[in-house]
């Protein structure tokens, strides 16, 4: 008797290994991208767009590239401390002009090298020169050997300078720079040259959203720097409309329907004119439109975009944020979403303790003391997240500190969600 060899010896199906899923699902639809997006690079946060497509900042880059403008000849350029809320097109602009700079230097056969920093990553100074020397290691010398990890910021600037002589100018941005833990970093570019570390010219433009940050550098600093200060201002609802527009084609043509670039505007106009925000939310609304195998954007789209694009901007505020932080956070936006006056209803520390209390109870949590939870909601505004001002009680109840929520409680507690 012939055995069949598709039964085992007792009877049951031998497994094939070799055998092909009837059905099996194409790499067509197994990596489709839809019919929404033609190029998503262009509603990147990241991404750094030509010149016709920066709207409203020619002041701006002019200013930018004047104090470039002598680093293109080979001669040293003049640092910037630009401020400006976020969202305003500091670092665009910065960015957009030194690789202009980089162009316009090489046709004038000069060794121009310019390095991105976002401090508030690096915080440290060691993390911020290792992140410069990489990036100029990588340009002029991929195959030097620099470690990673296990040396101290001595050493990074040791080579550092060594491949600096190499080039003729250096520009370094340093994105968010109030969140540098010390200011060794601008002591020692901004004396480079003068204490012989390099016979590089060195120019630093500094970022911040803190109009106040200039006033916590020390004389020495501000000597050695002898910047120029730049404020952006935030985008109005027009100009928010025309960066937008710019960057239609990020969409399939007709997929955008005609109000959803308007209503984009004006949420992030509302929202102190922030054009990050509003590339967030169109690209968020065009994601939504896609997950739901819908064939255009709407504006219905836009509204549940811009939900989720506040959750998840408070969610990265608090995310290295402390259990208590959070509970005392979640008790200020129930306090908030339960009062008739939401919007303008502050609340004393008081108030918001005897919540706090009970939330961290409940999930069997020790409660901090009063007196802590009032110094972790200063903290808070100091953050930005909540509004703290000093109040005058009743006959006989004296001042205390009362906090209002920056965002709206249902954003908040969305973003906190169940636990702590």
């Amino acid at each position: 008797m012939t055995e069949d060899p598709s039964q085992s010896s007792d009877g049951d199906a031998a497994p094939d290994a070799d055998r092909i899923d009837p059905d099996p699902v194409s790499d067509d639809d197994l990596f489709s991208t839809g019919d929404i997006f033609a190029r998503r690079e262009l509603l990147r946060v990241g991404h750094v767009p030509d010149r016709d497509r920066i709207v409203g900042r020619d002041n701006e880059m002019q200013q930018v590239g004047n104090a470039l403008g002598p680093a293109t000849h080979g001669d040293p350029p003049r640092n910037l401390v630009i401020f400006g809320k976020t969202g305003t097109g500091k670092s665009l602009v910065s960015r957009h002009i030194c690789r202009r700079a980089r162009g316009r230097a090489e046709v004038n056969d000069v060794d121009l090298l310019h390095a991105y920093v976002d401090c508030s990553d690096a915080d440290t100074e060691t993390r911020v020169v290792r992140d410069m020397t990489f990036q100029v290691r990588d340009e002029i010398d991929p195959d030097r050997e620099i470690p990673i990890a296990g040396i101290g910021a001595s050493e990074y600037y040791r080579y550092l300078w060594n491949l600096l002589d190499e080039i003729d100018v250096f520009v370094v941005i340093l994105d968010e720079i109030d969140k540098l833990r010390d200011d060794q970093v601008l002591m020692q570019l901004s004396r480079a040259e003068e204490s012989g570390k390099t016979n590089t010219f060195v120019g630093v433009i500094s970022i911040s959203n803190k109009i106040e940050y200039r006033e916590r550098l020390n004389e020495r600093i501000n000597s050695s720097l002898q910047d120029r200060e730049l404020t952006f201002h935030p985008y109005d609802a027009e100009q928010l409309r025309n960066i937008l527009e710019n960057r239609r084609d990020a969409f399939h043509d007709g997929v955008l329907s005609k109000d959803v670039i308007p209503r984009t505007a004006a949420l992030a106009a509302r929202e102190h004119g922030d054009a990050r925000k509003a590339i967030d939310i169109l690209f968020e609304a065009g994601a939504l439109a896609e997950a739901n195998g819908d064939q255009g954007v709407t504006s219905a789209h836009v509204d549940d975009a811009q939900q989720r694009t506040e959750v998840k901007r408070f969610q990265d505020l608090v995310s290295g944020s402390t259990p208590h932080v959070k509970y005392a956070l979640r008790a200020l936006a129930l306090l908030t979403a339960q009062s008739d006056e939401s919007e303008t209803k502050m609340f004393s520390t008081s108030e918001i303790y005897s919540l706090y209390e009970r939330l961290a109870e409940r999930d069997d949590t020790k409660p901090l003391s009063h007196d802590r939870v009032y110094r972790l909601l200063k903290e808070q505004s100091f953050l930005g997240i909540t509004e703290s001002h000093l109040t005058g009680g009743g006959k006989g109840q004296g001042s205390y500190l009362a906090h209002r929520l920056m965002k709206e409680p249902e954003i908040v507690l969305e973003a906190l969600g169940s636990g702590p």
